[in-house]
C-alpha cells in the first residue's frame, strides 16, 4: 500500500523575519537618539560596530538605516558615514512605546497609497450628501480643537467617509482591518500637534481643507495629491524636531 504523501515543511518566511529584525534595529537606534546617546550632529558608529552592538546582520542594519534616512532622522554623507540629523518629537516615546513606532510608520505608508486613490475616486463618485457630511465633520473637528479636544473621532470619520465615497468596498474593508493601527497613528500625530504652536494646527486644518475642496470640485488628481500630501505630512510630524 502506497503511503499517503507527506506535505513539505513550510519554508521559513525570511523576508518577514528580516523585516522584524530591521524594525527592531530601527527602533533601538531611534531610542538611542531620543535618549541622547547619539546627539544631533553626531556620527553614528561604523556599520560593523553598530551591527555588532545591536546583534543584527549588516543587511538588516542597512534596512533600518534606510528607514531612518527616509524619516529624516539621520543623513548619510558619502565617504563619511551616517550622522544624526534631528531628534524626533520630545513627546514621541510618551505616546508610542518603542516596539510600535515601526508599525505606525508602515501604516502611514500603506494609508498614503490606499487613501490617496480612494480620495481620487471619491472626487468623481461622491454624492452631495457625502460632501455635506465631510463639511460637517470639518466643522466638528475645528470645534474640537478650539475646545481642547483632540478630535480623533472626527478625523477618523473624515477619512472613513472618503473611503466610503470611493464606491469601492475593498478600500473600506482594508481600512477597517487596520483601524487599530490607524487610530494609534492619529492619536499620536494629533496629540503631538496639539502640544505644538498654533501654526502647526493651522497646517493640519489647511491639509484637510485642501482635500475637501478638491473633492467638492470633483478634481480627482488634486484630491489624490492632497490626501497623499496630508498623510505624508502627518507621518513627518511624528519625527519633527522638538
Amino acid at each position: 500500500m502506497t503511503p499517503p504523501p507527506i506535505d513539505p515543511a513550510p519554508l521559513p518566511d525570511l523576508q518577514n523575519r528580516d523585516r522584524t529584525l530591521s524594525d527592531r534595529a530601527y527602533e533601538r537606534i531611534l531610542a538611542k537618539i531620543m535618549e541622547g546617546e547619539f546627539s544631533v550632529g553626531e556620527k553614528l558608529p561604523a556599520e560593523h560596530d553598530l551591527s555588532r552592538q545591536l546583534g543584527v546582520s549588516r543587511p538588516v542594519l542597512r534596512t533600518a538605516l534606510k528607514q531612518l534616512r527616509n524619516d529624516n532622522v539621520i543623513v548619510s554623507k558619502q565617504g563619511s558615514g551616517s550622522f544624526v540629523n534631528r531628534r524626533p518629537e520630545g513627546g514621541l516615546m510618551d505616546f508610542a512605546p518603542v516596539g510600535s513606532i515601526a508599525d505606525i510608520q508602515s501604516t502611514f505608508e500603506f494609508r498614503e497609497a490606499l487613501e490617496g486613490k480612494a480620495a481620487a475616486l471619491a472626487a468623481t463618485r461622491r454624492s452631495d450628501a457625502e460632501l455635506a457630511r465631510l463639511r460637517a465633520i470639518l466643522d466638528e473637528w475645528d470645534m474640537s480643537n478650539n475646545s481642547g479636544n483632540l478630535g480623533v473621532s472626527a478625523d477618523e470619520d473624515f477619512h472613513a467617509v472618503i473611503c466610503s465615497a470611493s464606491r469601492n468596498q475593498y478600500f473600506m474593508a482594508a481600512r477597517v482591518s487596520m483601524r487599530t493601527n490607524i487610530l494609534a497613528g492619529m492619536n499620536l500625530t494629533i496629540t503631538l500637534t496639539v502640544n505644538d504652536p498654533e501654526e502647526r494646527i493651522k497646517r493640519v486644518k489647511a491639509e484637510h481643507m485642501a482635500i475637501f475642496e478638491a473633492i467638492a470640485a470633483k478634481d480627482p488628481d488634486a484630491a489624490g495629491a492632497a490626501m497623499r500630501a496630508h498623510i505624508d505630512a502627518s507621518r513627518n510630524r511624528v519625527f519633527e524636531g522638538s
